[in-house]
Order: structure tokens, then C-alpha cells, then sequence
């Protein structure tokens, strides 16, 4: 069964990089919403920042990548992206930004929105559309270290250190 592995607010950590690589298979894609490289700020004295060594890595990614930039991002380091996308993964329509811009409205279409940038895990539901914030693997905001995966029929929070699902919700 394919499954989308979720995450954002990177920042150019290696180590949360190798994490979300092993979380992927060839049967799932990966979706980041934002701030996966952080070049305009970058903690460029952490040994485990390198930015460079993970767009060099995504050019040999074989599983389906969704990616948005950030508010860190710069988009000349990686350019072709955007800052918001819309795709249909295992017939779920989505749309995903960083969460740093307003939201103009929402296309009735839309089954799913995966917003990062706060650092925050969220889930919740609203008016039949399932809003997603998977936190961070990398600079946690909330003390929970998050991810999402999604499956043909829902969504899940993990919580990476215990690997529990914190919450979820059915697609459909």
C-alpha cells in the first residue's frame, strides 16, 4: 500500500534527512512543506547542517518528492519549486504550503492541507477538509519530535522517539 511520508521544518539537518529517507520505501513518497535547506539563515557551525549534501542527495531520490519552500528557504539553492503545490497522492487531492504566507481560499477539491513552519504538530478537521502540520524532526517547538504518514485512508501524527501514533484522521 502506498503511503506519504510528511514532514517539514528540516533546516538543512543531515541526520533528519537519513531519518526521513529510511521512513520511505519504494512504495511511499515524500512531502515537505517547507524549509527543508534553511539558506538565507542556516546554522552554519552545526556539523549536521548541510544543505548542500541534501539536494545533491535529491537528485538520486527515486520515490515521488513534494516540496515547497519555506521562509528560510532560499529559492535560487533549489530552484523549481514553489511556495504552494496542489497533487493527488493514493486519490487524495492536497494542497500544501510552508504556512508563513495567508491562505487565500481553499479549492472545494481539496481533501487535505499539510502546512509546517510553526513547528507545532497539529490534526484537525474543518468543514470536511483535514488541516496537517507534521511539527519537526529537527527543532521541535512542542518537546514532540512529529512526522505524518498518510495511507489510502488516513493520516497519522507519529511521534518519532516512540514510534506511537500521537493522533490521526480518516480521509474519506
Amino acid at each position: 500500500m502506498p503511503k506519504l511520508i510528511i514532514s517539514a521544518d528540516v533546516h538543512g539537518s543531515v541526520s533528519t534527512w537519513i531519518t526521513l529517507k529510511n521512513l520511505t520505501d519504494k512504495d511511499s513518497g515524500l512531502a515537505i512543506a517547507g524549509d527543508l535547506f534553511d539558506t538565507k539563515y542556516g546554522s552554519y557551525g552545526n556539523p549536521d547542517y548541510s544543505p548542500e549534501h541534501i539536494r545533491d542527495e535529491l537528485t538520486r531520490f527515486s520515490p515521488p518528492f513534494f516540496y515547497v519552500y519555506g521562509n528560510c528557504d532560499t529559492e535560487s539553492f533549489f530552484p523549481g519549486a514553489d511556495h504552494r503545490i496542489e497533487f493527488t497522492f493514493n486519490a487524495v487531492n492536497i494542497l500544501m504550503h510552508h504556512g508563513h504566507r495567508p491562505m487565500p481560499s481553499i479549492p472545494d477539491h481539496i481533501h487535505l492541507i499539510i502546512e509546517g513552519h510553526t513547528h507545532l504538530p497539529s490534526l484537525e478537521k474543518r468543514d470536511g477538509v483535514i488541516f496537517f502540520n507534521p511539527g519537526s524532526l529537527t527543532a521541535s517547538r512542542s518537546g514532540l519530535f512529529t512526522y505524518g504518514i498518510m495511507t489510502d485512508s488516513k493520516i497519522a501524527l507519529i511521534d518519532i522517539r516512540s514510534n506511537t501514533e500521537l493522533g490521526s484522521a480518516d480521509l474519506f
